[in-house]
């Protein structure tokens, strides 16, 4: 677990309100000459001016450089965005072109020692994040009397609560997409020790404009460093997306996948799951955790998606999912999606199974020539349940296990299954008994001619590899060499625990969920 390179609150610290506000706006503006230019459009008017701290950051958060720097560094540009703490602007870096983002945090406007330390904590945790895709980066800090200004990754698509407004709900697989970045972004921040406290759709900005354009967390002002096992009393977040055991003042991380339920649920409807025309109805309405399924579109989304909801909305935190059985079980891949799409085109009677006879069609429709033999050698070897058919989980474990024991990573465990002895080698005797009683010597010496180049009577780690990964196509080799490798590895290597392959981990998991869902 990471660390945040600050000393953690005291879980029993309690700060009544929240709502996350306390960020400077969202994104940057206005040609300046001074930092204390910045700090006056920052802090306009009267009412905030008098005391401010000498020094926010502080020791061991020193500045990357002094606020002079940050205007021979950064030409700044138009306003982006405003809150409660402050202003954000676009600026550029001078020696190299690129847009970012400037967020002035003005000292007047921290009235309290918990501002301080919300700043702190905010420089501290982004400064020590290791770099993901979908978490808005910091590039330097500078402080000078009036502020401290953040340059970081500028984001320039909007709010992901702007398109939600637009749109009025996802379908089912946009929703997917969107929430499988999400439930990530708690995966990353969890395993580096950070609780981010504050998500909403407010909090997620996109890159560009583009439909497809990547999506970033922002705002770690009200985050927190933990350690397994601590316990936090001190109420932070927004009113919607507040988990039950906030409001009871004893929680852990779990509250992160609450909140990202509820994004969920405003997801798939268009209207958070706890409303209220008061904070007080609210936080009655999110005790009682009871969901909503009736109103539409409800009766038309998916039990695997309201089953998601549900278990990400457990109001029990030791019942929720974590974020790692989400994107585990729920929430298939591109490549699952793929073959997810494959099975239901095969399937033409739409029963959920797979015949021998749609199999076969099937293949020829999109192009793949598969002898009939290759096409019974495919059927039994993936009919793990023997009833003749396959359904859509069988269809999925076979697709992505021949992906994945041809890959580089698990090569090694493959082979090793099986040179049995630790030669080196896969020799003849060890062939026969993996490939007994179904291979027969015709099979074997089919397998040593194809594969061992050679010609010493076995087959080397570079020989396997070779075949592994150029072999498993059965178009491209002969029928008794496919047949053979096919069966021993889905019959054997498929059910053998200790190379550490089971299909049913990771997005395949979730494959059984889905069985009855046709598109």
């Amino acid at each position: 677990m990471g660390n945040c390179c600050v000393a953690r609150p005291s879980p029993g610290k309690r700060r009544a309100g929240g709502g996350g506000n306390h960020r400077g706006g969202r994104l940057g503006g206005a040609n300046m000459q001074s930092c204390s230019a910045i700090s006056s459009i920052t802090d306009p008017g009267g009412a905030s001016r008098g005391w401010a701290p000498a020094t926010v950051l502080g020791k061991g958060l020193a500045p990357d450089a002094t606020a002079a720097e940050l205007l021979r560094r950064y030409e700044l540009g138009e306003e982006l965005g405003r809150g409660e703490f402050g202003v954000t602007r676009r600026c550029t870096d001078t020696a190299t072109g690129e847009s970012l983002a400037c967020k002035s945090i003005s000292k007047r406007r921290l009235r309290s020692s918990v501002d301080i330390e919300d700043v702190r904590r905010e420089v501290a945790i982004m400064r020590s994040m290791p770099a993901h895709p979908n978490v808005v980066r910091l590039r330097e800090a500078f402080e000078d009397n009036e502020a401290v200004h953040l340059v970081m990754e500028v984001c320039e698509g909007g709010e992901l609560f702007d398109r939600i407004v637009s749109r009025g709900h996802y379908t089912e697989r946009a929703a997917a997409a969107v929430m499988r970045t999400i439930v990530e972004v708690v995966q990353h921040c969890h395993k580096n020790g950070v609780m981010h406290r504050d998500l909403k759709p407010e909090n997620f900005l996109y890159a560009n404009t583009s439909e497809n354009s990547p999506l970033k967390v922002i705002d770690f002002g009200l985050s927190v460093c933990f350690q397994p096992g601590d316990r936090f009393s001190e109420i932070v977040g927004s009113p919607y997306y507040m988990a039950p055991e906030v409001l009871k003042r004893n929680y852990g991380q779990e509250i992160d996948i609450w909140s990202a339920g509820v994004i969920l649920y405003i997801l798939l409807c268009g209207v958070p799951p706890f409303w209220a025309e008061t904070d007080e109805g609210i936080a009655q309405a999110i005790i009682r955790s009871k969901l909503d399924f009736e109103r539409e579109p409800w009766p038309k989304v998916s039990e695997n998606a309201k089953d998601l909801v549900r278990k990400m909305l457990d109001p029990s935190p030791y019942g929720r999912l974590t974020a790692q059985q989400i994107v585990a079980e729920y929430l298939p891949t591109e490549e699952l999606e793929a073959i997810r799409e494959l099975f239901h085109m095969l399937d033409t009677n739409k029963d959920g199974h797979l015949t021998i006879d749609e199999l076969r069609k099937g293949l020829r429709v999109i192009g793949q020539n598969v002898s009939e033999t290759d096409v019974d050698m495919l059927m039994e070897a993936a009919d793990i349940d023997g009833n003749g058919t396959l359904d859509l989980k069988e269809f999925v474990t076979v697709s992505i296990h021949l992906k994945k024991i041809r890959s580089e990573d698990h090569l090694p465990k493959v082979f090793s299954y099986f040179d049995k002895n630790g030669s080196g080698y896969i020799e003849i005797e060890e062939l026969k008994e993996a490939l007994s009683p179904r291979g027969g010597q015709k099979a074997i010496d089919d397998i040593i001619l194809d594969v061992d180049k050679d010609k010493d009577g076995k087959i080397s780690y570079e020989e396997f590899e070779l075949m592994m990964k150029g072999g498993m196509d059965w178009r491209n080799t002969s029928r008794q060499y496919s047949r053979a490798v096919y069966n021993t590895l889905s019959r054997k290597i498929f059910k053998d625990i200790s190379l550490k392959l089971d299909p049913c981990s990771g997005p395949l998991a979730g494959a059984a969920k889905e069985q009855r869902e046709v598109d």
